[in-house]
């Protein structure tokens, strides 16, 4: 029998990725030399390949410890993309190995991937992200509300929620809470206290509505969010349809006095946030702007204002006609012309005609350059529906391209990150973005395993609920279609603006504000089950992007409700505490931030897997079963032995969670657990370099002394 095994490949103890233990260096230049690594089981392989466009090279063994054989291989890269895998062969047993793991699928779209140059901010890798939509978190200023009346959207006037704690409503687009950047800046000492490294603001720049995805002026932070200094009387009737009296309105968004104190006050806010050792994220909505964007001026704001050039919507010769497509071109069409192409029909969202504007595509080559230059300084742009950009997809990606080296040209260091659904792999080439919002490789898979639901609570699968094997197939696929730096940086969301709440999530309801009401979205939550998905999100690849209030407990269904305000004084102290140790966590350990995955254990309701990072390995291992269950983890495959000290730094219940490194015993390689009902436990090797560990308990006694 043993001879028999040693002909057969140990698939378990293959392993390769494209981080710095198996890559050297992991993001190499054009012409320099690149050093591989590929593991096996100790002579458990009589060849190993190197394949690169169907050529075959056999590598050489450089390397063994108690439990791998590691082959290396060196190569030069030029210019091009080098794709490449393994390819391992014991007597008549062969497989290949590349980015979904052991696969028998030699496609090269799976093959690891090496672009030459293409560099993601360090900073960025593995930094944990606080997501804030600036009207609902915290209200600094009371003097730059918007006020009921002030101006009439989307064919009515708009209104100050006075009660904080209001729920929003299914029409919630023109309900202003209140929230603006002194808000942000007042808390600060909070959002620094819970370990946030990058704060990404939703957009800022003047706007209508709540949201500010229409943007009315990219050159100008909204003095609703920051200063006003100039102000007037004039509000629109309670049954008002356009904006003719809007004279409060036109003053306190298209006033120069106000628009660059807000400016100056922005600049000031990005400088402190600096100083506190922190970065900042803007929104850059650039598929489509505003009917209230200065160049259409589809309400005549800025013809009231004066001193602007006409917007389109007004005259035939305005400079900014090119910036839209008009259906109707006759000189009678003007003025308000209404026949511009809106982004999915909607003519408050006037799509940008790019293509057929070079003096548009250099005007928000500009705007990019703008914000992460000085005084202003920005970390990076969050890309809102950047696949939609242009009328086609050659056309985005040159446009991508532009956008890349324009920012990149002023800021090297500015993170350029995509809101994409689906596969990102065309932008991720090195010339266009550095990573995306992770939905498909992190989200979504997550959410399906922990609670069955679809992102936005529309549908329910008991299929995927708690499918272990489905969670794994998703995150090895779609990490698959990332190049690795674009998946160290990927911004890693429980929720968001745009989707339901994790925490409502885990009541398994379909349902919609619009539909059940705000206050099912509370009922039958599962606070265990969001702690369990806190362990994933601060210890799987990636940035961990914390979106206001989840940390607090807060609850609803998809946007609109997701966009409740942040619960100051009735937040979940426990729930933000237990976010904070996991934050101190994850970035305490480097093996969190930049360290290889791999699977440990799919099963029903249970997934385990490890980092590894030089001599560091960490193990996490989730049970979302109502009952306690028994595992035994292979932990051997991250080349943990019983040499290696093992201490477990987190777990969280039903009840709660336990905190304070205990040492754990490793036997032939296995780690045997007792998990609690839903519960999630984090360990890792050489933990005493980080924490302080108490003594070895054996894991039974623990148990019993927990219970």
């Amino acid at each position: 029998m043993e001879e028999y095994n040693k002909r057969i490949i140990n698939r378990e103890a293959l392993f390769c990725s494209a981080t710095e233990d198996y890559r050297t260096p992991p993001e190499p230049d054009e012409d320099q030399d690149v050093l591989l690594r590929f593991r096996t089981g100790k002579n458990n392989a009589q060849h190993v390949y190197y394949v690169e466009d169907g050529a075959e090279v056999e590598i050489g063994k450089a390397d063994s410890d108690e439990l791998f054989d590691y082959y290396e291989y060196e190569i030069t890269v030029g210019s091009d993309c080098v794709l490449y895998h393994f390819k391992v062969v014991n007597g008549q047993d062969s497989c290949i190995y590349n980015r979904l793991g052991v696969t028998d699928d030699d496609r090269s779209c799976f093959d690891f991937a090496i672009i030459p140059g293409f560099h993601t901010p360090d900073w960025a890798k593995g930094a944990v992200m606080y997501q804030i939509f600036v009207d609902r978190f915290c209200n600094g200023d009371e003097s730059n509300d918007v006020q009921t009346c002030e101006y009439v959207y989307i064919g009515r006037p708009v209104n100050r929620v006075e009660d904080w704690g209001k729920n929003p409503t299914t029409m919630d687009v023109g309900c202003f809470y209140g929230g603006d950047l002194k808000g942000v800046w007042e808390k600060l000492d909070y959002i620094q206290g819970l370990g946030v490294e990058v704060i990404y603001l939703n957009p800022i720049f003047v706007s209508p509505s709540n949201h500010k995805y229409d943007i009315q002026d990219y050159e100008h932070i909204d003095p609703h969010f920051g200063v006003i200094v100039e102000d007037k009387d004039g509000l629109v009737a309670a049954d008002a349809v356009d904006n003719g009296d809007a004279e409060k309105y036109v003053v306190r968004t298209a006033s120069p006095r106000n628009l660059e104190a807000s400016d100056r006050f922005f600049a000031e806010f990005v400088e402190e946030i600096h100083r506190r050792g922190m970065k900042v994220i803007l929104d850059g909505v650039f598929n489509h702007c505003g009917s209230f964007n200065k160049w259409l001026d589809g309400e005549e704001i800025y013809a009231r204002q004066g001193g602007y050039e006409p917007g389109a919507f007004l005259a035939k010769d305005s400079p900014y006609r090119s910036f839209f497509q008009f259906y109707d071109e006759k000189d009678s069409a003007w003025p308000r012309n209404k026949s511009y192409d809106g982004w999915w029909g909607h003519d408050t969202l006037p799509k940008l005609n790019y293509e057929s504007s070079p003096k548009l595509v250099e005007y928000i080559l500009d705007i990019a350059r703008r914000w992460v230059s000085p005084p202003f300084n920005v970390d990076g742009w969050r890309l809102d529906v950047a696949a939609d950009l242009g009328h086609t997809a050659d056309y985005n990606h040159e446009f991508w391209r532009k956008f890349r080296a324009a920012v990149k040209e002023v800021n090297p260091d500015a993170l350029i990150l995509a809101e994409h659904y689906g596969d990102p792999g065309p932008w991720l080439e090195g010339d266009q973005w550095d990573s995306v919002m992770n939905y498909d490789a992190f989200m979504e898979p997550l959410t399906w395993f922990l609670t069955g639901m679809e992102k936005h609570s529309d549908s329910f699968s008991g299929e995927l609920l708690g499918n272990g094997e489905n969670f794994f197939n998703a995150m090895s696929y779609h990490m698959s279609r990332m190049q690795p730096s674009s998946i160290l940086t990927a911004m890693n969301e429980l929720s968001n603006h745009d989707h339901s709440r994790f925490l409502t999530r885990t009541n398994g309801v379909v349902g919609r504000i619009g539909t059940v009401g705000a206050e099912a979205a509370n009922r039958g939550v599962k606070v265990c089950v969001l702690r369990e998905a806190v362990m994933v999100q601060m210890t799987w690849p990636g940035a961990p992007t914390v979106y206001y209030g989840d940390e607090a407990g807060v609850c609803g269904w998809t946007d609109p409700d997701s966009r409740r305000t942040y619960p100051w004084g009735h937040e979940d102290l426990e729930l933000i505490e237990y976010h904070r140790y996991m934050i101190r966590i994850h970035k305490a350990l480097p093996v969190l931030r930049r360290g290889a995955v791999k699977e440990l254990l799919a099963g029903r309701n249970v997934i385990a897997y490890g980092r590894m990072l030089g001599k560091y390995q960490a193990v996490v291992a989730v049970n979302n079963n109502a009952q306690e269950r028994e595992l035994e983890l292979p932990v051997w495959q991250l080349g943990i032995t019983g040499e290696a000290p093992l201490a477990r730094l987190m777990l969280s219940t039903e009840e709660g969670y336990n905190v304070g490194a205990l040492r754990y015993p490793v036997r032939d390689g296995m780690l045997k657990l007792k998990m609690p009902p839903y519960s999630a436990a984090l360990f890792a090797t050489y933990a005493d370099e980080f924490f302080p560990v108490v003594a070895s308990v054996e894991p039974v006694e623990r148990e019993e002394e927990e219970n």
